[in-house]
């Protein structure tokens, strides 16, 4: 498959240049992990007030842990689809290969835990026992204006909160109002939705590449694997741009990679299957 010099028509100058666009792409998702830890350590230094514990870890730096998992998996793909011959992909390297993915499996999955685990933490919302500028005056409160985004509560922003109907996170001094827990509750149900739909995908994904390297992936499972495929896409589709009116540009924009992405790898799927079944 690495030895294919066009791709679907392409020029040798075209396709450097998709090449390098694909790999640009993937970059930008290795960078996205970095951004992802300095939004998790943020607000984790907020909600984890004492101290992030060790079986907290994986829900207070959930989205970096996910997303460098993520990265790894997709260059695991990457390797198997385009850029290693069929010849190379067994024995060792296959073993390596099957090694990473498993790794990056037990994260994405124990993410979605996470994911999960933090959807079920924001049902546990209590009314708020003071006022606000009264809990100001005890320190250590904060407030909530969206999902990951904290600042501490003082006498001088209490006011915002008067006519607001309070609600606290049960296992946290984070104070907020209704209506803001209800948009981060919907935005950690996409979440959980997102990465529930990737983990089908990735699933369908490896089973295919699995086939291919059997030599049994023939054009109609192809074709049924693509449907339910484009089925899962268009659901995270969906999510990402509910991201784009509700969310923050940072889960927006690392959707819309996510989705580039793993178009290349279909792509790479795609030519692979179609140069063997042609031998």
């Amino acid at each position: 498959m690495s030895e294919v010099v066009s791709l679907a028509g392409f020029s040798v100058t075209r396709y450097g240049l998709f090449r390098l666009f694909k790999y640009a792409v993937y970059c930008l998702l290795a960078y996205n992990v970095y951004a992802f830890f300095l939004e998790n350590h943020t607000a984790a230094t907020t909600i984890f007030a004492d101290g992030v514990s060790f079986n907290k870890v994986i829900e207070a730096y959930n989205d970096s842990i996910d997303t460098l998992a993520w990265v790894l998996l997709l260059l695991v793909f990457e390797l198997e689809t385009w850029v290693l011959a069929d010849e190379k992909l067994k024995g060792s390297t296959k073993w390596l290969l099957n090694a990473i993915s498993a790794v990056c499996y037990v994260f994405i999955v124990y993410s979605f835990y996470g994911y999960v685990s933090e959807m079920v933490s924001l049902t546990h919302l209590l009314p708020a026992t003071a006022s606000a500028c009264d809990l100001a005056g005890s320190g250590g409160w904060s407030i909530v204006l969206g999902q990951d985004d904290y600042v501490a509560l003082t006498a001088a922003n209490c006011g915002s909160l008067a006519d607001s109907q309070l609600l606290r996170l049960a296992e946290a001094q984070v104070l907020g109002d209704a209506a803001v827990w209800r948009e981060i509750q919907w935005l950690a149900w996409v979440d959980v939705i997102n990465a529930g739909a990737w983990l089908l995908v990735v699933a369908i994904l490896a089973f295919d590449v699995w086939l291919q390297l059997r030599h049994e992936l023939s054009d109609s499972m192809m074709r049924y694997s693509q449907v339910v495929k484009g089925l899962l896409y268009f659901t995270l589709l969906l999510c990402a741009i509910y991201w784009g009116f509700n969310g923050s540009f940072l889960d927006f924009w690392d959707a819309f990679l996510w989705l580039v992405a793993f178009f290349f790898i279909e792509l790479n799927l795609f030519e692979w299957q179609a140069e063997t079944s042609t031998d």
